[in-house]
């Protein structure tokens, strides 16, 4: 028996070894940084957390291309305005994929990952298809947009039953945003009493704050193990079962009331669907119908609605800032009820805080994992086809080589010596490249249109006693504000 351990120990002992050395000898394929252990890699060193300030602290370290290992997966790091903006612009098409994780598979299955993580065809049509929607259903034109205003009046209507009083804004402004998506896709909102829409939008937060759990690394690296442990990752699953239900339960009654006229994104693709049926490459079917949906309610839910908690937060601490951009509404806007978002171009000032409330909360820091679909070369670095790319947004928003005051709430980031509004090519919230978000032009219709109406129907300040309230953010995967309490005093 002692012989049998002894055998045990030595075949151990020589595993541990081979894998060392091959690990040693991968890791000279790609870019240098900081070095990796058996098995977790660079994930204990990291706290078992993708922080976009460690990358960036990183990058002083090993320059603006480096590699970290979440587990036996290699990730290329990229920091810096003119890397990110150069490897997502000129190599576009070639960073337009997304890797496969354990968890995603697990969750998602084999056909749902249609918008946000498929890859190739699929991806090219779903997405196609969608941004057609979104304009024929009103994105940049009236319908959509007279839509958001009056969910915005149904927001300042919340707001003056408080009557000025400390209240925390975080669920009426996720209430109301989530609502624009649902009206886009469901073609309906819903009541903010409404139970189900509490369970929706629960599955949402979870769903979108996967990446901010220990566990959803240690998934990806321990994928056996992990797949048989009662841990959290459970609820997940369960919230994720239970929004694609829902998704199908709409799907269904859409197809018993579908007419020649259709109302939302759900009655086009079935008319997609339909059109499509003999087309032997077509990726239409109701299966990808309800990732399409179910990513979209994600994705048009969460990032604009933590943005407006921030601007109201920032504005609350700024009360000199505030008080400008409600004079530049004012003169503006004039007797006029209604906010429109073309009203955009006369307002150089709040459309710039609007941008530099988006660059300065930086909700985003890292954006989504990408995926090489060709071999290409980056600075010198040869960068084989599949490996898994990570844009370090953070740093390009905090590049103090492109913004006067990087670390500081500065509106004059986005105007000229007279005042007007100017762009930044720093500036990518919503990534950049082929992989842009989305919904981006959506996501800035609302804040133009939301942000407007609240700062010109109130004035937003902090609670008696609270000098000023608290702008450290919690890191998830987005960073929201902590909970805090403002005062909507009427103007």
């Amino acid at each position: 028996m002692a012989l049998v351990g002894e055998l045990l120990v030595a075949l151990a002992v020589s595993l541990l070894i081979t894998q060392f050395l091959r690990q040693r000898w991968i890791i000279r394929r790609f870019p240098p940084g900081p070095t990796p252990v058996l098995f977790f890699g660079n994930l204990l060193s990291m706290n078992f957390e993708v922080h976009h300030e460690i990358l960036i602290q990183l990058a002083k370290t090993y320059g603006n291309i480096f590699t970290i290992w979440l587990g036996g997966t290699p990730v290329i790091v990229l920091n810096g305005c003119q890397t990110i903006r150069n490897a997502l612009t000129s190599h576009s098409e070639e960073l337009s994929g997304r890797p496969s994780t354990p968890l995603l598979s697990d969750l998602l299955g084999n056909k749902g990952k249609v918008i946000l993580f498929s890859n190739g065809y699929t991806w090219k049509q779903q997405r196609r298809f969608g941004m057609i929607t979104m304009r024929n259903l009103g994105l940049g034109k009236r319908s959509l947009e007279v839509r958001i205003q009056e969910i915005a009046q149904h927001l300042l209507e919340f707001l003056r039953v408080e009557k000025g009083k400390p209240m925390d804004p975080a669920q009426l402004i996720t209430n109301c945003v989530s609502n624009v998506i649902s009206s886009v896709v469901f073609g309906h909102s819903f009541q903010s009493e409404d139970p189900i829409f509490h369970q929706l939008l629960r599955a949402t937060y979870l769903l979108a704050n996967i990446r901010k759990e220990s566990w959803s690394r240690l998934y990806d690296a321990f994928p056996f193990l992990m797949r048989r442990l009662p841990l959290s990752q459970n609820e997940v699953f369960v919230q994720w079962k239970m929004l694609r239900e829902y998704v199908k339960q709409e799907i269904k009654t859409h197809r018993e009331n579908l007419s020649d006229e259709p109302q939302d994104l759900i009655d086009c693709y079935l008319q997609q669907i339909a059109r499509k049926k003999e087309d032997p490459f077509s990726t239409y079917d109701e299966e990808n119908l309800t990732q399409v949906v179910a990513d979209l309610f994600l994705g048009g839910t969460e990032t604009t609605a933590i943005t407006l908690q921030w601007a109201l937060l920032y504005m609350a601490n700024r009360p000199m800032i505030q008080d400008k951009v409600q004079k530049e509404l004012d003169a503006v806007l004039g007797d006029s009820q209604v906010i429109q978002y073309n009203d955009r171009k006369k307002m150089p000032y709040t459309t710039a805080v609007i941008h530099e409330i988006q660059h300065y909360c930086n909700i985003a820091p890292i954006g989504f994992l990408r995926r090489c679909i060709k071999d290409i070369t980056l600075q010198g670095f040869h960068i084989e086809k599949d490996t898994t790319v990570l844009a370090n947004l953070s740093s390009v928003l905090f590049d103090p080589e492109q913004w006067e005051t990087s670390r500081q709430f500065n509106p004059g980031h986005f105007l000229d010596k007279e005042g007007n509004f100017v762009s930044k090519e720093a500036f990518i919230p919503f990534s950049a490249g082929h992989r842009v978000c989305f919904g981006e032009q959506l996501a800035r219709t609302e804040l133009f249109i939301f942000l407007s109406s609240l700062l010109r129907a109130f004035t937003f300040r902090p609670p008696a006693g609270v000098k000023k309230l608290n702008e450290t953010y919690i890191f998830s995967s987005t960073l929201h504000p902590h909970p805090y309490k403002v005062c909507a005093v009427p103007r």
